[in-house]
């Protein structure tokens, strides 16, 4: 249940957060942290020859550009910071579907409180550790020595303790912002990656407009609209939500009557924000990393089967929209859990109209809760789709690796930690006048 109170203007949060002292300085660490990252990249893996390795990756399929871009350009520029924050989210994916499949690591989340909560963190981080280890051998062995000025047992282990290094410094760099900074570290280093890719992407589409003629400039006109059509359809999802009403009942303390309460229980469209997004896309580009690092055959048959641009767009298209339902329904799952929720209510006495608490309220939350992730997922998956087919039909391929999925984690980064960030002034703001 959240209040009433009118969320402050844009302006009045600009000149709070001037003010708010601790707002200032979570601000400034997220700032720092996040330019500290960036620097990272372009701190070069040294004893290798770049011209060749950069004429290898020309023309590489969408999802490797879709991985660089996830990496802040790590991969192209072999950087330490190569491998980014993709081993911690894919730790985290593997941490959270075995919490959902092991009661011993679903106890710990759930009835643990805080010491359990610090378990499978420090359990995450560990798998986070062993995932960077097996990337930055398989990078090493495999895919950086081809073009290693001195290749040999001694280039492989400097590779990858240096990029097991970065990994491991960029998910400390996450933690930290999301335990003394503003927003969720892991999914700000994305935006931020992706963002350092904008520029890039804009300087080659207005170069395709100025040197392709009218034609070119129609293309990319619709395009853009289309972009622009998503952004606002993803506003609406981020921000929809189905309010169900709530009934306190009347109680007596000592001679005071309190007169019964209404206010209403906020059930989002999408509950999981931006992470099914994040997730769905991790697991979408492993295949094709694998297969870049391994050379297998059928590890390439099954990343060209689900490339954007592959020889089967339609199974690329069913994989990443049964991906983004099946996370948007997990996370769904582990933020909203019915039966507390139910038993919640009835502990404070609170209740929705027309529904007899217990059972029969935890059935009917679920009941919502499970219509309103469809629909949200089905959506999420849609606006992820339409711009990449739009990308094939108007054969503008500047914002290659970009499209809908960067743009999603985009738009959903920037309003959840806009809101936190309104949340840290309106705390601030009650702190004041109850002081005065």
């Amino acid at each position: 249940m959240i209040s009433r109170d009118k969320a402050p203007t844009a302006q009045e949060t600009f000149m709070q957060m001037a003010q708010a002292a601790g707002l200032r300085s979570r601000l400034f660490v997220t700032i720092g942290i996040l330019i500290l990252a960036r620097v990272g990249v372009f701190l070069p893996v040294p004893g290798i020859n770049r011209e060749q390795f950069a004429q290898s990756i020309q023309g590489n399929n969408p999802l490797f550009g879709l991985l660089n871009i996830f990496s802040g350009g790590g991969l192209s520029t072999l950087g330490i910071f190569a491998l980014g924050i993709l081993p911690y989210i894919n730790a985290s994916i593997i941490i959270q579907l075995l919490t959902a499949a092991i009661p011993a690591l679903e106890n710990l989340q759930k009835n643990e409180g805080e010491a359990g909560r610090r378990k499978i963190s420090q359990l995450t981080r560990y798998v986070s550790l062993g995932w960077a280890i097996i990337q930055s051998v398989f990078i090493a062995a495999v895919w950086l020595k081809p073009y290693a000025l001195n290749p040999g047992p001694i280039f492989v282990a400097e590779t990858a303790i240096a990029l097991v290094a970065g990994s491991m410094f960029v998910m400390w760099a996450s933690e930290l912002i999301t335990e003394r900074g503003v927003g969720n570290g892991a999914s700000l280093l994305i935006f931020v990656n992706i963002v350092a890719s904008l520029p890039k992407a804009l300087e080659d589409t207005i170069s395709l407009a100025q040197t392709g003629g009218r034609e070119a400039v129609g293309r990319v006109v619709i395009l853009l609209l289309v972009f622009l059509v998503m952004i606002v359809g993803i506003v609406f999802v981020q921000e929809g939500s189905r309010r169900i009403p709530i009934i306190s009942a009347k109680r007596q303390v000592g001679r005071k009557l309190y007169q019964e309460q209404r206010s209403y229980l906020p059930l989002r469209l999408n509950q999981g924000g931006v992470m099914p997004i994040i997730f769905a896309s991790s697991v979408l580009i492993l295949p094709a990393s694998l297969a870049n690092f391994t050379r297998n055959e059928s590890l390439i048959k099954i990343a060209s089967y689900i490339s954007p641009n592959g020889s089967a767009p339609w199974a690329y298209a069913l994989t990443y929209l049964v991906l983004i339902v099946f996370f948007s329904y997990f996370y769904a799952t582990l933020i909203v859990n019915p039966v507390d929720l139910s038993q919640n209510l009835k502990k404070m006495g609170s209740s929705i109209p027309g529904i007899r608490p217990g059972r029969a309220t935890s059935d009917y939350v679920e009941r919502v809760l499970n219509r309103l992730t469809f629909l949200g997922a089905i959506f999420l998956g849609l606006v992820a789709i339409v711009p990449t087919a739009v990308e094939s039909a108007t054969r503008v391929r500047t914002f290659q690796g970009l499209g809908a999925t960067s743009l999603l984690i985009l738009v959903g980064v920037a309003i959840d930690t806009a809101k936190q960030i309104q949340t840290y002034v309106i705390s601030q703001r009650y702190e004041g006048m109850v002081k005065q």
